[in-house]
């Protein structure tokens, strides 16, 4: 999960490190990783491009036999995207969510927004509300342990907590969005990247292009194969090592992958305190390093990775294996490996 971040010149360190990562033969470095090494052989051509988005780096391949339509279509891919993280940033003080956290009620609602919102609810139902958007008060909070190098107390995050309750969100006709309990407030950032990186890849897919790559900080889609004919490659990074070439691989077309781990944004050193909250004690999940989803979508896998790493390996497992056409592969605190039956298949 990364936070939706409105461009801004903030972001220029970040950038930097994930561009050298990037550089060195890795798009993306925050959980997964698409290894280039196309096949001289074909005559596909390869079009590439990365740019600065939703606070981190989005990269996307196309692979095709015209490079000017592509260039075109990847245009195109990004104008959808940057729109959609607009709608959906708590960073942009005009956006409809913030609209919607300052008021409480939100009234002819953009239909992606509604969209997200459903799929929210879905997936806090689906997790137990293992998942739930409305933490936004009580990441807050945390935030501010970043300057000041005090976690709050116990009884300051208690207080916070009930303001954390999914059903709180309220979804009625006309596309109104609106909150049940005074002091609610919600962020997307557990799937609304993923989201954009799903409508992304369906703008290539509408400008005739059917073997690409989108990715956005670690939570990617594939579509056909690479330049070469074989199906992408994926490197899983263990969440306690920079070293980008010891990764477990696998092979992924036509699907989406998504993790979230404790190294991806910290507040404390020790990364026991990160931007993954636990909606039912209101502090990081304490059991789980990094967790990598496998979906049909990216939305759906950005949700789960999340809900996966506050339930833990061994509860996370069981989730993910009663759920259709998905897999996980979860690190322990000590890097312990777990994974359902068909990860690696």
């Amino acid at each position: 999960m990364v936070k939706l971040h409105h461009n801004s010149s903030a972001n220029t360190t970040t950038f930097s490190r994930r561009k050298i990562l990037q550089i060195s033969g890795v798009a993306g470095a925050l959980g997964v990783a698409y290894y280039y090494g196309f096949a001289d052989r074909s005559q596909l051509k390869v079009v590439k491009h990365t740019q600065l988005l939703m606070g981190t780096i989005v990269n996307i391949t196309v692979c095709t036999q015209d490079k000017q339509p592509a260039q075109e279509a990847i245009s195109a891919c990004i104008e959808r995207m940057e729109g959609l993280s607009d709608m959906m940033s708590t960073y942009v003080p005009d956006s409809p969510i913030s609209r919607l956290n300052r008021l409480g009620r939100l009234e002819n609602a953009p239909q992606e927004l509604v969209d997200v919102f459903s799929m929210s609810r879905d997936l806090s139902e689906l997790t137990g509300g293992a998942f739930d958007p409305t933490i936004f008060s009580l990441l807050g909070r945390y935030k501010e342990v970043r300057e000041s190098g005090t976690l709050p107390p116990p009884s300051e995050i208690e207080e916070l907590l009930q303001l954390v309750n999914y059903r709180n969100i309220v979804i009625e006709q006309n596309n109104t969005i609106r909150y049940s309990s005074p002091g609610t407030q919600a962020t997307l950032d557990g799937i609304a990247k993923g989201y954009i990186v799903d409508r992304g890849i369906e703008v290539l897919q509408s400008k005739g292009f059917s073997n690409a790559y989108v990715e956005a900080g670690g939570d990617l889609m594939t579509i056909g194969t690479r330049q070469d004919g074989n199906p992408w490659k994926i490197g899983i990074r263990n969440p306690r090592s920079d070293d980008l070439k010891k990764m477990d691989t696998i092979n992924l077309s036509d699907r989406a992958i998504a993790t979230s781990g404790d190294y991806l944004q910290y507040f404390t050193d020790d990364k026991k305190t990160h931007h993954i909250l636990n909606p039912f004690t209101g502090f990081s999940p304490v059991d789980t390093a990094s967790s990598s989803i496998i979906a049909p979508s990216v939305a759906q896998a950005d949700g789960l990775a999340t809900a996966t790493m506050v339930l833990g390996p061994g509860a996370a497992v069981e989730l993910i294996e009663a759920i259709p056409e998905c897999e996980g592969y979860f690190f322990d605190k000590e890097l312990n490996k777990f994974k359902t039956t068909g990860f690696f298949s």
